[in-house]
Order: C-alpha cells, then structure tokens, then sequence
C-alpha cells in the first residue's frame, strides 16, 4: 500500500509539473512602447485688475534746492487688464492697458500744493519663475499717456482747484520701468519709476499780461509703490490654476508596457 500511494504521488506531481512546462511554452510576452508628450502651455489669456494701492513718492527741486514733499497715497483709479503669452510655466511676457492716478505733494511754511495726473498706460513686461500657480519675479517698461492733470493750492487753509484735459504742465508722454513680484495667485508688489520729469519746464501762461514759466525751475522725478492685484487669476474666462497646472508638467515620458498572454 506504501508503494502504491508513492508511485500515485510522483505521477500526479509529474503531470503537474509537465501542465505547467506546456503553459510556459504557450505563454506571450510582448513588450509594448508608447510616447507621452504633455500638452502644450496655455500661450495667451487675459487677465484684469492692475495696479491697486499707489503709494507715491518724489525727489523735487526747485532751481537746484530740495523741496519738502510729502507721500502721496491714493486708491481711485487705478485699474487695467493685461494680456499675457506664457512660452512655459517658467517664462513668460505681457502687455495692457492700465490707467493710474499718479501724483505728489509739496509744502513749505504757508504753502501746500498738490499735483497728479491721471494717464493711460501700455507696458511691456517679462516673467520669470513659477508663473501658473506660485511666485514669479516680473519686470519690464511702460509708456504712460497723461491725460487729465489736477492741482490744488492750500494757503493758510484756503484751497483753489482746477484741472486740465491733455494738459501742457507735464509732458504728454511719460516713459517708465518696473519689477516687482507676486506672491499669491492674485496679488504682488510692484515698485515703478519714471524717468522723465513730472513737470513741463517750458510750459507758460499768462499772469496779468506777463509770461510766466511755472515750472521753469522745477525738477521732479517720482516713483511709487503698488500693491497689485489679479496679475495672473483670470482669463476672458476665469482662469483657473489648479486646474491647468497638469498642463505643464515637464518632459517628454516613453512608457515601457509588458504585456502576457496565455494561449489556450
């Protein structure tokens, strides 16, 4: 009986083991290669808001001599909309049109004046850094088109006003530059400067029969600081980042795929 149940044993195991071999042999092993290209960045798409907060200063000088000047902060009305081509998710450039209330403030012992403009403005800027959905440096230039210009005179606490359409007191054009950063989805710091004076030297007007000249003698430089906002947080549709963001991952991927299959 011993033997019996020995020689069944080492049957069955040989017709396991020769089940086995013949599934081996009918078994298929292919190997399979397909390239995964990510899609391409979302190139351009506009978004709006612009410069919020400005807080303005200036360096003036009136024939050669330091003028007291105060910073000059202002809310209304400082807002625009860019246009923005994104090459990665690392660089990119933009445009716009953006309108701002620039200005400053001058005092002296009896006299306050204070001065801005309003202008309409076309930057040109470059961005660099994680620009979809992180922080991302930008910088770049700006031409400003002044076309309402205010002034208000405080003497011993009497004020006059007026202001001027297109106005002659400063120049027509005002060139820029500009870099600052975001650091949110919606919000950044900017620092811009202007490089031309505020003030038109040969601008005159008539006082009592005599021709003045105003600002002959007056050199003004400003610059200010802004607290942007929406720099890169909607398109004509709003954009979402978190959603788009798959559209930039990086490289190019060959996925290798092996497949078995068992004929039977």
């Amino acid at each position: 009986m011993i033997l019996l149940s020995l020689a069944a044993a080492t049957e069955l195991r040989a017709q396991d083991t020769t089940e086995t071999r013949e599934k081996e042999n009918h078994k298929k092993i292919s190997y399979h290669f397909h390239l995964y290209a990510p899609p391409q960045p979302r190139h351009g798409y506009i978004t709006h808001g612009g410069n919020g907060p400005l807080l303005s200063f200036a360096n003036v000088k009136d024939n050669g001599e330091h003028v007291r000047n105060i910073p000059r902060f202002t809310i209304f009305f400082n807002v625009g909309s860019n246009y923005n081509y994104d090459f990665s998710n690392n660089v990119g450039i933009f445009t716009g049109l953006n309108i701002k209330n620039i200005g400053l403030i001058t005092k002296n012992d009896t006299v306050k004046l204070k001065r801005r403009v309003y202008t309409m403005g076309v930057p040109l800027g470059f961005k660099f850094g994680n620009i979809r959905d992180g922080f991302f440096f930008f910088l770049g230039g700006e031409y400003d088109l002044a076309f309402n210009y205010k002034e208000k005179t405080f003497i011993d606490g009497d004020k006059t006003k007026f202001n001027e359409w297109f106005s002659d007191r400063t120049p027509l054009l005002m060139p820029s530059v500009f870099a600052g950063f975001r650091f949110s989805p919606g919000f950044g710091v900017k620092v811009q400067y202007y490089l031309n004076n505020f003030f038109n030297k040969d601008y005159t007007h008539m006082v009592n029969g005599v021709k003045e000249y105003p600002y002959q003698n007056l050199d003004a430089n400003l610059a200010f600081v802004t607290l942007s906002y929406n720099f890169g947080g909607s398109s004509i549709k709003r954009h979402d980042y978190h959603k788009t963001k798959t559209k930039y991952r990086k490289g190019t991927k060959v996925i290798i795929e092996k497949k078995t299959v068992i004929d039977n």
